[in-house]
């Protein structure tokens, strides 16, 4: 009789399928040998991989350099409950934000006095920040607001850690 819905397929073969999993992905999160992962640094321009949610989450400092190469960066923030990122513009530099936890509302504007976008995002959410445009994110939630940045070109230094907002204004 013909089941057209049911396969002869080998079902005692349950090991490493090498086909389906790479061998360094497997480890991740699994191999003490791996420390690494949670060292929150600046890891560019070298081949970098890791789970960026964990990582923005395990971050406390305004902002952390993640990962800076010649053409993009990546830096972690945490923006204290009723803080901001404060307003700023990058002439040259495109910028894509991230939360990762938390809730606040995002303002973009083609001045700093002519904010007339304005967006509450929250968890997952997505910010995009084409360049020449003022912008600010504001924590408006009861916890640490997490989330990571990517800009296009670099826009800080490659190692940059700024503990606080003071740090990086200074």
């Amino acid at each position: 009789m013909y089941y057209p819905y049911y396969g002869n397929t080998t079902m005692y073969n349950y090991s490493y399928q090498p086909v389906y999993w790479t061998y360094p992905n497997q480890l991740v999160g699994d191999n003490p040998l791996l420390i690494e992962e949670n060292i929150l640094k600046d890891y560019g321009p070298s081949p970098f991989v890791a789970d960026i949610e964990k990582m923005t989450k395990q971050n406390n400092t305004f902002r952390t350099a993640l990962w800076t190469g010649k053409h993009l960066q990546i830096t972690l923030m945490c923006i204290n409950v009723g803080e901001d990122i404060g307003l700023e513009i990058h002439p040259d530099v495109d910028q894509f934000l991230c939360i990762e936890k938390g809730q606040g509302v995002v303002q973009m504007g083609p001045s700093k006095n002519n904010l007339n976008f304005q967006r509450n995002v929250r968890e997952d959410f997505a910010i995009m920040v084409p360049a020449g445009t003022w912008h600010n994110v504001t924590n408006t939630g009861h916890e640490p607001l997490k989330l990571y940045s990517i800009y296009a070109p670099p826009n800080h230094p490659f190692g940059t850690i700024h503990v606080t907002k003071a740090d990086a204004r200074e």
